[in-house]
């Protein structure tokens, strides 16, 4: 019986966690999540239970309203990084989630790393 793609991603997504969980540290966690239409992150403190810093394409000071490729994905990335600069967070760890490290979600993580954070 052969998976389906919702499967896959959601052995991928626990995948990932499990190695997070181990090797987080206490540090941040920089989640993403990416749709057809927008890509957004987060910085969330495990421990405490917060979201530390966040961005996303539906913002509009960020002029990439609506936008899904890979310079949108650029802008959010660096604008997580500078968030996260104002909250005095240098390192965290990425959570890709489900999601492949290509395109989209690698040029979200190479900016953000290009911004100062680092994991």
């Amino acid at each position: 019986m052969a998976n389906s793609k919702r499967d896959l991603f959601v052995k991928r997504r626990l995948r990932v966690r499990n190695k997070l969980r181990k090797t987080q540290n206490g540090r941040p966690r920089l989640s993403v999540h990416r749709s057809n239409k927008n890509i957004s992150v987060q910085l969330i403190d495990d421990e405490r239970g917060i979201t530390i810093a966040s961005a996303s394409t539906l913002e509009p000071a960020l002029g990439v309203v609506g936008k899904n490729n890979k310079e949108a994905a650029a802008k959010v990335g660096a604008a997580i990084a500078e968030r996260a600069k104002k909250a005095k967070v240098t390192e965290c760890t990425f959570d890709r989630g489900g999601f492949l490290y290509h395109g989209k979600v690698k040029a979200l993580a190479d900016a953000a790393r290009e911004g100062g954070l680092k994991f």
